[in-house]
């Protein structure tokens, strides 16, 4: 059973906070999902951007088997990823961050809370993107993925996080906007909270939606109320 929205955001147990960066942080989802669509014509694979894009909010070690059965460290695998990147970087000037991102980052450090930020993308990348959505310069701390072995729905993102947090799972919130954020948070027994604004549908079902950070924020003030 997922906890309620009031349940995540007690104040009396939040201690710190593990942020999604794609979707949640700034607007890339369909842009990756674009890029992965071309890296994968370039090897062959015919695949839709619908077929593609529900995937997003995995990490390319679990994406590339789903989509053409071979492992992400084949050189078929190697080559997509490297696909991927040639594809995605030239997309990033054009994406916008949510509404609220900063401010959300803001208000919870204002709070006393700890921040992490929970993705498992390139390093290269999440730098472009954090400071294509103004961000680069709160000088948040990441999971990096050299530090995990398995991107989401795999918790090991969130297990690294909570060591970087420096708090139990049961004081942590997991925020991110696909289903997967929400599965890899309840393999690591973490409240989750999931927002609109990524583009997914249907999540209710994975965790308390809200629209997007800025409506987190306000969530977060009443709570603190």
């Amino acid at each position: 059973m997922t906890p309620s929205l009031e349940a995540a955001l007690n104040p009396d147990r939040l201690r710190g906070v593990l942020l999604d960066v794609d979707g949640t942080l700034i607007d890339s989802n369909d842009a990756h999902a674009r890029a992965w669509v071309e890296a994968l014509r370039d090897e062959g694979f015919e695949k839709t951007v619908g077929e593609v894009r529900p995937l997003i909010g995995m990490g390319g070690d679990q994406m590339i088997p789903r989509l053409t059965g071979k492992g992400s460290e084949s050189e078929v695998g190697q080559r997509l990823t490297d696909g991927w990147l040639k594809h995605f970087k030239p997309l990033i000037p054009e994406l916008h961050a949510t509404r609220g991102a900063r401010a959300l980052v803001e208000g919870l450090r204002a709070r006393g809370l700890r921040v992490v930020l929970a993705t498992s993308g390139e390093a290269e990348v999440v730098d472009a993107l954090l400071k294509q959505a103004g961000l680069a310069d709160l000088n948040l701390d990441r999971v990096s993925s050299s530090e995990v072995e398995s991107s989401k729905p795999a918790p090991d993102l969130i297990q690294v996080g909570l060591k970087k947090l420096g708090v139990p799972a049961e004081a942590a919130l997991m925020v991110g906007d696909t289903p997967y954020d929400a599965e890899a948070a309840a393999k690591a027994d973490v409240p989750c909270i999931l927002l609109r604004c990524g583009g997914d549908t249907d999540l209710e079902k994975h965790a308390p939606v809200l629209d997007d950070p800025q409506a987190l924020l306000e969530a977060l003030e009443k709570a603190t109320v």
